[in-house]
């Protein structure tokens, strides 16, 4: 009885590890196929033609992307000695929200809008990373969300301004320039903070 136990459990792992390495097999080489550019029967937004572009994390270092990562598909962009390909980024912006945008609101000034469009069109940088940033008065979610769409709004500029964006993200009150116990520090933590990537 013991015997026949044991074997019908060896029996069912090796089932299973089987299974595993089969999948892990397709899963490879369908990323593989992907990171390629290579067709798949099924699948993807232009008729199955999967087309890998570049994704450059806060820290500059740049990822393979499938269908904007949708896939589930990223992996680090390295040279031939297996050493990340990171790009040299800095801040190089920081915008006050008060000077640029009303309370609770997303929408740049006319003013603001003509500042942000010179910088982009003036600036060297091969893109820009957008990062939005809130003091602590309202909740963690809404200030998440108001961070995130001042950072688009900025995005959006930038992009009408023929800059490339390689991520925008919001913070909300997450990570404070400033105590938030005074007038003056929540307003250095109300800001819109521009990364460049040379």
């Amino acid at each position: 009885m013991t015997n026949a136990f044991s074997r019908s459990v060896r029996k069912l792992f090796t089932t299973v590890a089987v299974t595993v390495v089969a999948l892990t097999s397709l899963i490879a080489s369908d990323a593989a196929a992907q990171a390629f550019g290579q067709t798949r029967s099924q699948g993807g937004r232009d008729g199955g033609q999967y087309i890998p572009t570049i994704w450059v994390d806060p820290d500059g270092c740049e990822h393979w992307v499938m269908d904007d990562g949708a896939e589930g598909y990223m992996t680090p962009h390295v040279n031939r000695k297996g050493i990340p390909v990171c790009r040299r980024g800095n801040l190089c912006g920081v915008m006050q929200s008060d000077q640029f945008f009303n309370t609770d609101s997303y929408r740049i000034h006319s003013a603001g809008k003509q500042r942000l469009t010179e910088f982009f069109q003036n600036s060297t940088a091969t893109s820009f990373i957008i990062v939005g940033h809130t003091d602590s008065r309202a909740s963690d979610a809404y200030n998440m969300r108001l961070s995130l769409n001042r950072a688009n709004a900025v995005a959006s500029v930038a992009q009408s301004s023929g800059a490339r964006i390689a991520d925008v993200r919001g913070l909300g009150e997450r990570v404070p320039a400033a105590a938030n116990n005074t007038a003056q520090g929540m307003a250095k933590n109300r800001r819109v903070e521009i990364i460049c990537i040379q």
